[in-house]
């Protein structure tokens, strides 16, 4: 039981209580943070995948890379 908990109460029980059918806040604070950490693999597969594709095109053509 954390400090905010003891201070107001179990959000969990208030949402089933009082804010009925809404989720607590933690609740929606821990689907925040699983869905950061879904988007944030995603966006770095895509970056690493264009850094490759440069590079393989600064190759071909000769250039030299931009890093």
């Amino acid at each position: 039981m954390g400090f905010l908990d003891r201070l107001l109460g179990n959000d969990h029980e208030r949402a089933k209580t009082q804010y009925k059918g809404r989720e607590s806040a933690s609740q929606a604070a821990a689907r925040a943070r699983r869905n950061g950490h879904r988007n944030r693999g995603a966006a770095r597969a895509a970056r690493a995948g264009q850094d490759w594709e440069t590079q393989d095109r600064d190759r071909e053509t000769g250039r030299r890379t931009r890093r």
